[in-house]
């Protein structure tokens, strides 16, 4: 079969490599100059590393995308650093990466607080049961087992951080999800996360996969001719669409009302993530995350200094630092300026280090995009468009689909593997 695949992130490329191991000619269709999508990064001359636009790591227990890498005989380039995640209480950082730093966290006390968020925290690694959970908010089922205390201090905070205005609405499933698959120890791949797409990417040309980077498809329609799909006037037997759920419903107007109406009907959220390259290092004490309470006045959800993470030998000296944020779209961060922005976030730097000077950034860039976070609401699972469409030969996986899954470069493998399965 002659097949189409629209977007070269990871799950385009892995449903692409599938697709081409099982004898079918592949072609990838990608607007961007690079691959990657989401998790695709920048380099600069002096580095020998590239750096994430949008802060990626895996987990441990990422097997979908382990294996992969695996596959594909890139294991050894694959680094697990032990970082420092830490949380605030009364103007102190503290470390929250590990069972006895979270039971040493002074934030919950030490009486039948700090009981409750241990057993919860047990329940929700051990449970399987997320369809049950799927039917209640997050901050209902935790006011309720967790407590008001411990959820105020510890859950609250992360729900309006990632979902602003609908941090309400958001089913207890997305928060069993992110307890239940993650770990501690956080990976990379050696060069950044761009290395690794472009190694991929060259290993699909070698089994022969078609790649037309900088190519940006208008419109999908059935062909009446031939009875399979016309892109942008092309024949194709089958094509995967790997995009936002809102850019698949324009592609392919001719979708079925009930299914198209599915596609917009789902919740998202944009983020806005500014990447420095400092002179010096913003933590003096090695903090890789920290989680930023924005109740206290910050204006970002996440700092993340990287070279806390990775040497900061790899960018030639550069300390290189993340302050991102999940915003509704219309926040007034997308329309300002990469200056107009830095002048907001630097009072917040001072707060992390009280040296720090405006003199210590050598350069900035700051990414956005509209689609960065589904917005999993109460009974969810109905919600999910199936992969396979009601258009015979047309087939869409995307981030809003590896639910209960919270979105990723491991999930993203899971969905575009399950999609070629369905193809072949």
């Amino acid at each position: 079969m002659k097949i189409a695949i629209l977007g070269a992130g990871y799950g385009g490329m892995v449903a692409a490599w599938d697709l081409r191991k099982a004898g079918h000619d592949v072609t990838i269709f990608e607007a961007a100059n690079y691959a990657g999508g989401l998790a695709s990064g920048f380099k600069e001359p002096h580095w020998d590393w590239s750096v994430e636009k949008f802060y990626h790591h895996w987990f441990q227990s990422d097997s979908e995308m382990l294996e992969l890498i695996r596959e594909l005989g890139l294991e050894d380039k694959v680094i697990f650093p032990r970082p420092l995640t830490v949380m605030l209480h009364k103007n102190k950082w503290y470390p929250f990466d590990s069972i006895l730093n979270a039971l040493l966290f002074p934030g919950l006390g030490f009486g039948l607080n700090k009981i409750r968020f241990g057993f919860v925290g047990l329940f929700l690694r051990i449970t399987k049961n997320w369809q049950a959970l799927e039917k209640v908010t997050a901050h209902e089922w935790m006011m309720k087992y967790a407590g008001k205390k411990v959820y105020e201090q510890m859950w609250q905070p992360l729900l309006i951080g990632k979902f602003a205005s609908y941090y309400k609405d958001v089913n207890m499933a997305w928060l069993w999800a992110r307890m239940h698959a993650r770990t501690t120890r956080l990976g990379t791949f050696e060069g950044g996360f761009q290395k690794f797409a472009d190694l991929f990417a060259d290993k699909l040309r070698e089994k022969g996969v078609e790649i037309r980077l900088g190519t940006s498809i208008k419109s999908i329609k059935k062909d009446q001719a031939s009875g399979g799909l016309s892109v942008d006037g092309e024949h194709f037997d089958k094509v995967l669409v790997t995009t936002s759920p809102s850019l698949m419903a324009k592609l392919c107007p001719e979708l079925p009302e009930s299914y198209l109406k599915g596609l917009l009907g789902l919740k998202s959220m944009g983020a806005v993530v500014m990447t420095l390259s400092l002179k010096h290092s913003l933590s003096k004490e090695g903090y890789y995350w920290f989680n930023v309470p924005k109740e206290e006045g910050y204006p970002f959800l996440a700092l993340v200094e990287h070279t806390n993470f990775v040497s900061k030998e790899h960018f030639g000296g550069d300390h290189i630092v993340y302050a991102g944020d999940y915003l509704e779209l219309g926040h007034e961060y997308f329309e300002m300026t990469d200056e107009q922005l830095l002048e907001r976030f630097i009072p917040a730097f001072e707060k992390f280090n009280p040296e720090f000077k405006r003199d210590w950034v050598k350069k900035i860039w700051v990414h956005k995009t509209n689609y960065a976070q589904p917005v999993p609401l109460v009974g969810h699972s109905k919600n999910i468009p199936a992969i396979q469409t009601p258009i015979e030969g047309l087939y869409f996986a995307s981030m809003s689909q590896v639910y209960p899954w919270d979105r990723g470069t491991n999930f993203a493998v899971e969905i575009g593997r399950k999609a070629a399965r369905m193809m072949n």
